[in-house]
């Protein structure tokens, strides 16, 4: 379509071939409101697992082992093996590292220490 005023000249031209009114990048497809839902809770699904994975490192924890030997307690584990920390912290640590109930540990027994 060309149009004509006095000192200009205009040419129109249509910018799609899908017609008047559309836009190329849409189809006339609507997603209906429950698959909207189910579409926001997937999406926030994937987006608290990724958070939950980066938050605890993505990996397992690392520990030590030691076998429980005759006169040890956790209290002197603890301060063994961590000398700078806080001793009732890491007693704590170990035991609930292990699914202690409590500070009773065996002779024999072997515990995993946090790293």
């Amino acid at each position: 379509m060309t149009i004509e005023r006095p000192f200009v000249t205009v040419r129109l031209e249509q910018m799609y071939a899908t017609g008047y009114g559309t836009h190329p990048l849409r189809s006339g497809r609507r997603i209906l409101p429950a698959g909207r839902a189910v579409l926001v809770l997937l999406l926030a699904l994937a987006v608290s697992l990724a958070l939950a994975v980066a938050a605890h490192g993505g990996t397992a924890p690392v520990y030590r082992t030691v076998v429980v030997q005759p006169g040890d307690t956790l209290w002197s584990i603890a301060a063994e093996q961590y000398p700078s920390d806080d001793t009732r912290a890491r007693v704590q640590d170990i035991e609930s590292a292990n699914g202690l109930g409590g500070p009773i540990i065996q002779v024999g027994e072997t515990l995993h220490l946090p790293a």
